[in-house]
């Protein structure tokens, strides 16, 4: 998981720059059947399908995962909606995507859980789908 980061310092000025997509393998059933492979940055996640949602903003950078508070991305979707992936699955079944959560699970593992409440999600037990990758 990458966030913007500062890569010179021009005139007294901080050029601030995205960090490139990172591309994660899908390693969960779910991931596997649903989204396959991603990229994913601060701007957009990128499915094996060439389908994307493409971030509004990061709004938060902590989350709650099985009662514990973890560092996390949690960003709001630009444009909610359904995606129809692999194999005709969606995320989020008929509901529309609203909100996009990624954090360190064990072993170097990504998590990237998707939400379709309207407030911005506080922990997983929130999330209509989760999926690992490495």
């Amino acid at each position: 998981m990458r966030l913007f980061f500062p890569t010179a310092l021009i005139a007294g000025a901080l050029v601030i720059t995205p960090a490139m997509a990172e591309d994660f393998t899908a390693i969960s059933t779910t991931a596997m059947s649903i989204t396959g492979d991603i990229s994913l940055d601060d701007s957009e996640i990128v499915f094996s399908d060439g389908q994307s949602l493409v971030f509004d903003e990061l709004v938060q950078d902590v989350f709650v995962v099985d009662g514990e508070e973890v560092a996390a991305s949690v960003y709001s979707v630009g444009e909610p909606q359904v995606l129809d992936l692999l194999n005709g699955n969606t995320l989020c079944g008929d509901a529309s995507v609203t909100y996009v959560a990624t954090w360190a699970g064990t072993d170097d593992l990504t998590i990237v859980a998707m939400f379709d409440t309207q407030d911005v999600p506080g922990s997983d037990e929130e999330m209509c789908a989760s999926f690992t990758y490495e």
